[in-house]
């Protein structure tokens, strides 16, 4: 890892742990997940609120008004609102994206959980991600959280990520594993 990514995992981590521990405390930890995944959801849709993020431009009292207006308008979690002011006062929001992936992670594995990534051709429906969360569960045992995306280069099937394992189904795969297989033979 580089050292400006582990800097920023580092202050990712030693924020998303005061968070945790201070909402496992308050009993707000569902709460916290939802402003998560609220917060999540409008990172990776609103250029606007990336660009709050990283560009210098903004002064720091500029950018806590901005953050702290867009948390209050998302009705995020107390906890969650005073940490992204003090990460604006800091300087810290860079690390923001990093922040999300720890606290989920850190929620799941408090739940017990284990968050599963799946790539797919196209969306899947409700039906399909209760199906295929139930099948996970039966196979590794632990409650399934599905972390779903969509690639249309996989062109059909899915690309499942379990902590370290991962399950490649995808004609994408397959059709490579055969130009592979033609390659040796001729």
């Amino acid at each position: 890892m580089s050292e400006p990514a582990s800097i920023s995992s580092g202050i990712a981590e030693r924020y998303a742990m005061a968070i945790f521990e201070i909402a496992q405390e308050n009993k707000s930890l569902d709460k916290l997940e939802a402003g998560v995944d609220d917060l999540s959801a409008a990172l990776s849709e609103s250029e606007d609120l990336r660009d709050l993020l990283h560009s210098p431009i903004y002064r720091r009292d500029d950018q806590r008004a901005a953050i702290l207006a867009v948390a209050k308008k998302m009705g995020l979690d107390a906890v969650l609102i005073n940490a992204l002011g003090l990460m604006a006062e800091k300087r810290r929001l860079f690390v923001l994206p990093q922040l999300v992936t720890r606290l989920r992670a850190l929620i799941a594995e408090h739940k017990g959980e284990v968050t599963a990534d799946v790539v797919s051709a196209k969306a899947l429906t409700k039906t399909q991600t209760e199906k295929l969360a139930k099948t996970l569960k039966e196979r590794i045992g632990k409650d399934i959280k599905i972390n779903a995306t969509v690639d249309d280069a996989l062109i059909g099937g899915l690309v499942v990520k379990v902590g370290s394992k991962m399950i490649d189904t995808s004609i994408r795969s397959r059709l490579d594993s055969l130009q592979n297989a033609m390659k040796e033979v001729g």
